[in-house]
């Protein structure tokens, strides 16, 4: 069992200060950062959501988007995967859902050493399930064993995985969907190198190709009718949706840090004091740390219900929508404020730009849940 965790944020920060010190090499090179889920192992860190009785930390949403926004801080692909790794894990421990034995193989392993998992659901035709469409990846039953073969994107953080939690549709007369729990080292799996992002270079986030891979029968984790919407559940979305809002706010707090001390010391020689004294400069660092309050309240907030077992509705969507987008407003307007320099790539703010706008690429994208929040106010308008 974990030892009781002391201030997991505050080893969260430390943590970020030496990741920080990498995280331009491995945007430039891509590289994974395997070393950082090593220190976040020993630090007991990738248990913080785990059940304390499977050597976990027991923590909620609040502590997860704060450990995640100071990870971000330092090197933000690393916090996008360790917030999928806490997604799973949440899932595990409050819905019980998995089978016993699979629960068991997954939480042991997480005691033991880095072995992470994600979800495998996205594929290259189809995008995302959200966008209601049938995967084609496809479970053949044969025997005691399902055979799958197909193709999925943007698997975030695959190098590092030791499990997927993989979406297929069976091959039975009524079709289920269906998530498999999938070892990454599975005969006929394979990886290939398809992301190239603009920013979030070093996620790794993907393709995984299944050529009739092996499962046992019973490693199948849960199941519905394919003839019905994928079942999302609420405070499990709302979970998602605000660990993936937390890594973004991350990012944008790193570039309001770097823009605030250049406007404090940048001094031209035309002006003979620090830009900061320029009432424009100070206007733009105002909006910045208004966007920042905007969205550390409305993750909070929205932590705090979830971890109350409050109704949240569609807020966790909505959340993530605005967080999103004054990130990438906060990153915008700092490289703006910082004029030439900030262009440089070597003052990293540029970084945090292309990071901060690949947030809009998880589905579903902005423009879905606006939909969705459309559609959701004109029933309201319809219902007697």
């Amino acid at each position: 069992m974990l030892q009781e965790m002391i201030d997991p944020v505050g080893k969260a920060r430390r943590l970020a200060v030496d990741f920080a010190e990498r995280a331009a090499h491995h945007d430039a090179t891509g590289e994974f950062p395997f070393e950082n889920f090593k220190r976040l192992f020993e630090a007991g860190l990738l248990g913080l959501v785990t059940a304390r009785e499977h050597g976990g930390q027991g923590g909620g949403l609040t502590e997860a988007q704060a450990v995640v926004s100071e990870i971000a801080r330092g090197e933000p692909s690393t916090a996008l995967v360790l917030a999928m790794h806490y997604n799973n894990h949440y899932s595990l421990r409050r819905y019980g859902k998995w089978p016993p034995h699979l629960a068991e193989r997954v939480l042991t392993a997480n005691q033991l050493g880095p072995a992470l998992i994600n979800a495998a659901q996205a594929e290259p035709r189809i995008g995302s399930p959200a966008h209601g469409s049938l995967p084609e990846t496809i479970a053949r039953r044969d025997g005691d064993t399902w055979r799958i073969t197909g193709h999925k994107s943007y698997v975030t953080g695959i190098p590092v995985l030791k499990w997927v939690s993989l979406l297929a549709l069976t091959d039975e007369k009524e079709p289920r969907l269906a998530s498999f729990l999938v070892p990454t080292d599975s005969p006929g799996l394979r990886v290939e190198k398809t992301w190239n992002a603009a920013g979030m270079h070093a996620t790794a986030s993907d393709d995984v190709v299944l050529d009739d891979v092996v499962v046992p029968l019973d490693d199948m984790i849960e199941s519905q009718p394919a003839s019905e919407p994928l079942r999302r559940e609420e405070h499990a979305t709302a979970f998602f949706f605000s660990l993936i809002g937390a890594v973004y706010h991350g990012v944008a707090l790193s570039a309001r840090d770097r823009v605030l001390a250049f406007a404090a010391h940048h001094t031209p020689a035309s002006l003979g004091s620090p830009i900061a004294t320029v009432p424009r400069i100070q206007d733009g660092l105002g909006e910045i740390e208004v966007r920042l309050a905007t969205n550390a309240r409305l993750l909070r907030s929205l932590g705090e219900d979830v971890d109350a077992g409050k109704s949240v509705g569609m807020d966790g969507m909505n959340v993530r929508h605005v967080v999103i987008d004054n990130a990438v407003a906060i990153t915008s307007l700092a490289l703006e404020l910082a004029g030439n320099p900030g262009l440089n790539r070597d003052f990293q703010l540029e970084r945090h730009h292309r990071d901060a706008i690949t947030a809009r690429s998880h589905a579903p994208q902005s423009h879905m849940i606006r939909t969705i929040a459309a559609r959701n106010a004109l029933s309201r308008v319809a219902s007697p």
